[in-house]
């Protein structure tokens, strides 16, 4: 069997840009009252590295209080039409037909809907009736990256197919108005929505090689949702960076080795930016120069942290860069709850 290529990548914005001045004097004027250090507290807005961030509903919306089914029914509305528009953008690239697409991958974890939204996407694309659906749930960040190489092994069985992989996810709407903690202080600081689509199939472009993925145990506190009356309430923590310090590199280095590959061969990072700090260990422990993750760093600053399109964002901007050749190493990488980390290994 031969692997699947990437034919196209393309993403989607929703139309209110929010700049992290606006969202620092919003933050401000919420957390001030109750948080006597805040303006100790307050850097964290400039220490993140966002400049503008993106939503699908205006900054005044964050200002009042709003149920979880009514914040739901806004991610279903919102999801939708992003999805939609990020997948014809994606498609159109490669100038496919819908009913060429022999399986659709959906991945999100910002808003629950059944049937999931991928069932409304086919219709809604003109995708065959018969077209397989695979909607994951639950990964967060690692999404993306883990949706590229389900979708990737999907095409490799199905080579006479095209694949469909669709991200969407609506941070913003997951906002906890009475949540004063320093952990939704740093989620208003940093995350943000958009969404993705990538086209796999047979044709020109980079080169699928396989996934490796890992999740590892007693972690499941560092990352995830706490379902409270009024929605998803974010649980993060501080460990993300020491995490990616202690155990990222011999991850990676384990992932080429099961896959055949060498670790030194490795040319490109394409890699989801959890925030600065993340980036910051990402590149001490690969041996980059600081601040040579240039597309991370500027999808975060341009759009924020969008949990599991983020990487895909990233992914649209390399492959749009003159910076690589033909026949060059590249991973895609990606880590979110579980605590657990996704790679995908591509060749240019």
């Amino acid at each position: 069997m031969r692997d699947p290529k990437i034919l196209s990548v393309a993403t989607a914005l929703p139309p209110h840009c929010v700049g992290q001045g606006e969202a620092k004097r919003f933050a401000r004027g919420m957390f001030a009252e109750t948080h006597r250090d805040f303006e100790r507290l307050i850097p964290i807005f400039d220490n993140v590295h966002v400049e503008n961030r993106y939503f699908c509903v205006p900054v005044e919306w964050f200002e009042e209080d709003h149920t979880f089914p009514e914040k739901n029914a806004l991610y279903i509305e919102h999801a939708l039409a992003l999805s939609e528009k990020a997948a014809r953008r994606a498609l159109d690239r490669v100038g496919a037909d819908p009913k060429e697409v022999g399986a659709i991958f959906f991945v999100s974890t910002t808003g629950v809907s059944t049937p999931s939204l991928d069932a409304k996407l086919i219709f809604r694309l003109g995708l065959s009736e018969h077209t397989r659906r695979v909607p994951i749930w639950g990964l967060g960040c690692a999404a993306g990256a883990a949706g590229l190489a389900r979708a990737a092994e999907h095409a490799r069985l199905y080579p006479e197919e095209l694949v469909l992989l669709i991200g969407v996810e609506l941070s913003g709407l997951t906002f906890q108005r009475g949540d004063l903690s320093k952990s939704n202080l740093v989620s208003t600081s940093l995350f943000a929505d958009g969404a993705a689509a990538v086209v796999l199939g047979s044709g020109s472009g980079p080169e699928v090689l396989g996934g490796y993925s890992t999740t590892w145990p007693d972690t499941e506190d560092v990352m995830g949702w706490e379902l409270v009356e009024s929605g998803l309430k974010v649980q993060l923590s501080k460990s993300v960076p020491i995490i990616v310090q202690e155990r990222f590199r011999d991850n990676l280095a384990q992932a080429c080795d099961g896959l055949g590959l060498d670790f030194e061969d490795i040319e490109h990072y394409v890699l989801h930016p959890g925030g600065a700090k993340v980036l910051d260990a990402f590149e001490e422990v690969l041996c980059i120069e600081p601040g040579g993750l240039t597309h991370s760093r500027a999808v975060l600053r341009e759009c924020g942290n969008m949990s599991s399109v983020t990487v895909l964002f990233i992914l649209e901007r390399f492959l749009r860069s003159p910076g690589y050749a033909a026949g060059d190493l590249g991973v895609l990488s990606a880590m979110g709850p579980g605590f657990s980390a996704e790679h995908v290994f591509f060749r240019c």
